[in-house]
């Protein structure tokens, strides 16, 4: 196994993580088989991210989170803002590496910013956020194919794309070169 393999998905405490994680589904209402049905995530392997012995990708993370109606963000405690210096959590997927840069709140909406690169190579499938979630995302460097599973959008540097993200989607560096892009995440309330 390569060292990028064995790097976790998520850098942070993952037994904090997992606090939250339970705080919030009880915070819900929501019992440990209903959230892992609800998330198609294994109850074993959502009984121990919430004990902090296992640590999930980050397709579970998103996964669990949008099944309980939040910003991943609030998987992480207190939001990154302008004074968090540079214990901003990052994020790996199968293709995919996000710093989480910032936390903005409006009225009835969360966005999440954050600094991403999809690595060359492999194409990664999130799976679908909760109802009503936007992306917008901004390409700097490479080109990619990213958005709806089933019709993917495709940018270059300085094109930007945004599509609903309460479906299964995709996100593919195009070619053998690095994306570098901004990603805003938009969360309604529920």
């Amino acid at each position: 196994m390569d060292s990028e393999a064995q790097r976790p998905a998520v850098d942070g405490d993952m037994a904090d993580i997992g606090r939250r994680i339970r705080r919030l589904r009880e915070e819900r209402g929501i019992s440990l088989s209903a959230l892992a049905r609800g998330a198609g995530v294994g109850k074993a392997t959502l009984s121990g991210l919430e004990n902090g012995t296992r640590n999930p990708t980050l397709e579970t993370l998103w996964a669990i989170t949008a099944e309980l109606g939040v910003p991943l963000a609030m998987a992480f405690g207190t939001p990154p803002s302008e004074d968090s210096g540079p214990t901003v959590p990052v994020m790996r997927g199968t293709a995919t590496e996000g710093t989480l840069l910032q936390v903005f709140e409006d009225e009835a909406v969360t966005y999440e910013l954050y600094r991403l690169v999809i690595r060359a190579g492999a194409p990664q499938i999130s799976p679908a956020h909760h109802r009503g979630v936007t992306e917008y995302l901004t390409v700097f460097a490479g080109t990619l194919s990213a958005g709806p599973a089933g019709a993917p959008l495709r940018a270059g540097p300085g094109e930007h794309i945004s599509w609903r993200s309460d479906v299964p989607h995709t996100y593919a560096a195009l070619g053998d070169q690095d994306v570098h892009a901004s990603l805003l995440i938009r969360y309604p309330r529920r």
